[in-house]
């Protein structure tokens, strides 16, 4: 493996450009995807995605909550993949949120604190750099809260509006939104996904709710039961690989 000591803009262009290089992968930001994509040469991009979790009242929640907070703390959430919010049926739901907990969440109750949490990662609905693949116990210290240090992740009920839940953060952060049942779970994940059809998991025993989902959001990672990262063939079917490619242009 090689790589350059001081990535920038124009040492990317160079490599793109050099007639010794016929085949490029992307990932990382809608500009050097679409870069890539448009360079002229064979390319694999991967684009956006802000990748929910649904579960409703049939799933295995205890599982489901080791599932969930697993995925979305591998590598501190850097994957694209990685679960990035939480949508759970309201029978369910605290039950979800205690297994959760038993498992390295840490849940912020006051929604003042996870207003400027979310001030603070994401202002203006852009993500920070400062806070991208940083550690739950960093990004809680620099917030001032006081937490475990065997924190995993940062959890908080939200409204499906709240940036917390709409933004791909791509850090140990977790909104989490009730719905009365699984016909509404579904619609909010298709919402919260963005229309970029990159990648959602589903934990229930219903296997008519499960179709449904899967063929509605049409994401090109669909996982039922398991991590995110059973979708990169980690415990899951198919070779491990860190790089997707979208179905959408959306990058």
């Amino acid at each position: 493996m090689v790589t350059t000591e001081h990535p920038t803009i124009e040492s990317a262009d160079v490599m793109m450009n050099h007639p010794k290089i016929r085949m490029l992968v992307a990932t990382g930001g809608p500009g050097v995807v679409k870069a890539v994509l448009s360079s002229g040469k064979k390319a694999i991009g991967a684009g956006a995605g802000n990748p929910p979790a649904l579960v409703d009242e049939t799933a295995d929640v205890e599982k489901a909550a080791k599932d969930i907070i697993d995925g979305c703390t591998f590598d501190n959430n850097l994957p694209c993949t990685a679960e990035k919010e939480v949508v759970v049926v309201d029978q369910v739901a605290d039950y979800l949120i205690f297994n959760m907990k038993k498992y390295g969440a840490y849940e912020i109750k006051d929604r003042k604190v996870a207003d400027a949490l979310a001030d603070m990662v994401a202002p203006e609905g852009r993500v920070s750099r400062d806070f991208v693949g940083k550690s739950a116990k960093y990004i809680a210290a620099a917030a001032g809260i006081d937490v475990p240090d065997d924190t995993r992740v940062l959890i908080t009920e939200a409204p499906k509006e709240h940036p917390l839940v709409q933004t791909e953060l791509m850090m140990p952060i977790l909104g989490i939104v009730r719905v009365d049942n699984v016909d509404e779970g579904i619609d909010v994940a298709c919402e919260l996904e963005h229309g970029n059809r990159h990648t959602a998991t589903m934990h229930s025993k219903n296997v008519d709710k499960l179709t449904r989902m899967s063929k509605k959001i049409q994401t090109t990672i669909f996982v039922k039961n398991g991590p995110s990262y059973a979708g990169l063939g980690v415990g899951g079917e198919g070779y491990p690989t860190f790089t997707i490619a979208g179905p959408t242009g959306k990058a």
